[in-house]
């Protein structure tokens, strides 16, 4: 499942980038389906960043991969 998220991240990173940020995977626990990411550069304090968590990213990764239940921020 870990090479399945680094692709669908991979895919939405240049839209991250083109706003000055990015993205880094830290951790996926694959029994529980969580992601943990950290958002960087403008995305990382961007008053908009919680959405685009929850709506963005995570909505395309629940919908690519049916086993991730949430996708959480690590600061």
């Amino acid at each position: 499942m870990k090479e399945q998220v680094k692709k669908v991240l991979d895919a939405i990173r240049p839209a991250l980038q083109a706003d000055g940020g990015d993205l880094e995977l830290v951790d996926v626990d694959e029994d529980k389906g969580i992601v943990k990411v950290r958002l960087q550069g403008a995305c990382g304090h961007c008053p908009m960043s919680r959405m685009t968590l929850k709506h963005g990213i995570e909505a395309r990764l629940k919908r690519e991969i049916p086993q991730v239940k949430s996708v959480e921020e690590v600061i």
